[in-house]
């Protein structure tokens, strides 16, 4: 049993037209479009798994690199979750860590220093 990633998938491409395509290399156990949790549409990768390791060298040997559904597509062996990972893809995808911005009005550093002493003479911002 083999597990293929497939990138760059068209918006529109859904589960059975990714299995019929990936049909013709072997037989197809299982063919997934990854949808958004919220809105349901894809979020433009899948994957396919193969009963057979030698159907799943044939299909990244032909597929990968190829237009397919109206995109060029990228077609790999699926990589294993980490197990105890946050979740979703791949986990952390960086980005801003905390989600967001720094969180309020110290954003940028803390704010200005309250008790800076311009060299004794007593100057406030």
């Amino acid at each position: 049993m083999a597990k293929l990633f497939i990138g760059g998938l068209a918006w529109h491409t859904d589960d059975q037209t990714l299995r019929s395509k990936f049909e013709e290399f072997g037989q197809v156990d299982e063919a997934i479009v990854v949808k958004d949790r919220d809105t349901g549409r894809s979020r433009g990768f899948g994957f396919v798994r193969f009963a057979e390791e030698s159907a799943a060298e044939n299909a990244i040997a032909q597929m990968n690199n190829v237009e397919f559904d109206g995109r060029q597509i990228r077609v790999d062996k699926a990589s294993e979750r980490p197990a105890g990972g946050s979740g979703g893809f791949g986990g952390s995808r960086g980005g801003y860590s905390g989600g967001g911005f720094g969180g309020g009005r110290g954003g940028y550093g803390g704010g200005y220093n309250g008790g800076y002493s311009g060299g004794g003479r007593g100057v406030f911002v």
